[in-house]
């Protein structure tokens, strides 16, 4: 498995796949060509589809401006080998001088057709299952983290650092801004609305689902405005991690140490979603950004609270089960209607299967691994209009109802 650098990616909104992929695309472009002129990008798949809700388009034309930009939707031609695809031509005086086909994998990362990966993206585990890792961990006396922290080097705390900081800074920039989300339906935003409506009589429990939800939707009003945010692991779904543990920290009082591990343990699930199966809701539907968060914030508490490898591994299995066939289906193509709610949900879910794998974890009958195995069979099973098209469900017929 690759590093965990490349699963939390920093950048701005509001899709890892529809711009922080296509942005490195173009800048790789830039790169492999600085002779170029000008550029023909076409995009295919679910990048044409919802490429202008997701902001496609304008960070094509800004990553290669000043170039001039020929952009192409095609919504016909048929994409084999991953639904985000797109061709970037580059030309000097007309001429071709060069060509690239590069599919955007999901959590910011891109592949280029008939080229091995980056150095940078090489792996650095040799493990790839929840099952061998964890008989590792056993036999070794480990925890999740120190697995983490042996294959990436001490220096991943100064990375993990930097996530942390970007994560709580974009739950504070959520909570200061108000108003009415960019994209034209008009999605108002509710962070700040959620954080300060508290109630003299407000019991615990009521307190502790409106903080996390509040800081859940800071992070994805940011991300939906086009805001810095932490891929956790994709943009859409970059909510729910940090609501959890901002909120454990503040309550608890958790060090940021305590954190970086609890985040070490956190990617590690992800990276094994993400090669195992899929974080991209274009490739799976929503069950793979977030179901896959969900998995990370419950292994991540599981982490925080000192639990046992079984009862981890319970905790990220029933948090992923239970988000199993939820379908992609953003309205207009912005990531705004459900995805801001269900960051919420998720981030709620992903306590609630911590306190499942409290009590549960000694009967459960389905490992990790399999659950991962099923939500990708799941995810390839659905309609494409499910998998983030907004050619179905609530992108469908909101138009309809609203007419």
């Amino acid at each position: 498995m690759e590093s965990i650098r490349t699963l939390y990616k920093i950048g701005r909104g509001p899709s890892s796949s529809h711009t922080m992929g296509p942005e490195r695309a173009c800048k790789t472009a830039l790169l492999r060509y600085p002779e170029a002129d000008s550029f023909t990008v076409v995009l295919y798949g679910s990048l044409a589809l919802t490429g202008v809700g997701h902001g496609t388009d304008r960070i094509v034309k800004e990553t290669l401006s000043p170039k001039p930009c020929e952009l192409i939707i095609d919504t016909e031609t048929h994409t084999p080998v991953h639904p985000n695809t797109l061709t970037i031509t580059a030309k000097r005086e007309g001429n071709i001088i060069g060509e690239m086909k590069i599919y955007s994998i999901g959590g910011g990362a891109i592949e280029i057709e008939g080229e091995e990966k980056e150095a940078a993206e090489k792996d650095v585990y040799s493990l790839s299952t929840f099952t061998e890792i964890a008989e590792e961990c056993q036999r070794r006396n480990m925890r999740l983290w120190q697995y983490v922290v042996e294959n990436e080097g001490e220096d991943i705390y100064d990375y993990l650092d930097e996530v942390w900081d970007t994560m709580k800074r974009s739950i504070h920039e959520g909570l200061c801004e108000k108003g009415v989300l960019p994209g034209g339906l008009g999605t108002e935003r509710k962070a700040r609305v959620l954080f300060e409506k508290n109630h003299i009589d407000e019991s615990a429990q009521t307190r502790e689902n409106r903080l996390v939800s509040s800081y859940a939707f800071a992070v994805s009003e940011q991300n939906a405005a086009g805001g810095t945010v932490v891929t956790a692991p994709t943009c859409g779904s970059a909510g729910v991690l940090p609501s959890v543990l901002k909120y454990m920290q503040d309550s608890r009082g958790f060090s940021d140490r305590e954190i970086f591990n609890a985040l070490a343990t956190a990617a590690l699930i992800g990276n094994l979603i993400r090669t195992n199966a899929s974080v991209s809701g274009a490739e799976c539907g929503c069950q793979a950004e977030i179901g896959s968060a969900c998995s990370m914030a419950a292994a991540a508490l599981g982490e925080l609270f000192g639990m046992g490898l079984g009862q981890i591994e319970y905790a990220a299995e029933v948090a992923m089960e239970h988000h199993l066939g939820l379908t992609c289906d953003p309205i207009c193509g912005l990531v705004q209607i459900p995805c801001i709610e269900r960051n919420a949900v998720a981030a709620m879910r992903a306590i609630n299967a911590l306190s499942l794998a409290n009590f549960l974890s000694d009967s459960r009958k389905i490992t990790f691994d399999l659950i991962v195995k099923t939500m990708y069979n799941t995810g390839c099973d659905l309609p494409l209009g499910y998998r983030e098209t907004a050619a179905g469900g609530l992108a469908k017929y909101y138009p309809i109802t609203h007419e």
